[in-house]
């Protein structure tokens, strides 16, 4: 099922989200939400989608980074963005540490604020510790575009956007960004 996707002024994006007991996160309906997320975040396409996106203020993100979302790329931009595939998981309230200062700058976008996107200074690497779908604790250390990830759909989870943070003189839309960069693809 593909869920309608909260654009920016919906209240909802703006609360911190409540996290989830274990025996929640097993229950069918959060097994269910976390399939819809999955559904709707691929159906977009996207890199991630957290549950208040979808209008549940719960602290549920999914996350996804295909290769053929990476197929515009160029080796160098790759290795620039120490961009690789990661496999698809959820990440469930999640804790984390920045374990460098945000001074990597790169052009995020994000589902509920469609048609833009701006330069945001992220971490380079960082420690999540979270629950997974399954209820289970996990430990993620991620570094380069996985850690940017990360970062932007945890920050959903805290009643934040990524405007909140960019710089403001590089805001664009999708398209101009896409004619004055012919080969760059972004988070979203």
């Amino acid at each position: 099922m593909i869920l309608k996707v909260c654009e920016v002024g919906n209240p909802v994006l703006r609360k911190a989200a409540r996290s989830l007991s274990a025996e929640e996160i097993r229950s069918k309906d959060i097994q269910d939400l976390i399939g819809y997320m999955r559904d709707t975040m691929r159906d977009a396409p996207a890199v991630g989608l957290a549950a208040p996106q979808i209008g549940e203020s719960l602290q549920i993100t999914v996350i996804e980074d295909k290769t053929e979302y990476q197929k515009g790329l160029t080796a160098e931009q790759l290795s620039e963005r120490q961009r690789m595939p990661v496999d698809f998981h959820a990440i469930i309230n999640p804790q984390i540490d920045l374990l460098t200062p945000p001074d990597v700058s790169f052009y995020e976008g994000c589902l509920s604020i469609p048609r833009l996107m701006a330069m945001v200074a992220r971490s380079r690497s960082v420690r999540v510790t979270c629950l997974d779908e399954h209820g289970e604790q996990r430990v993620i250390e991620a570094a380069g575009w996985y850690a940017r990830i990360l970062q932007h759909e945890i920050d959903h989870l805290h009643g934040r956007l990524y405007t909140d943070i960019m710089q403001p003189e590089t805001l664009t839309t999708i398209d101009n960004h896409q004619r004055n960069n012919s080969a760059s693809i972004s988070a979203r």
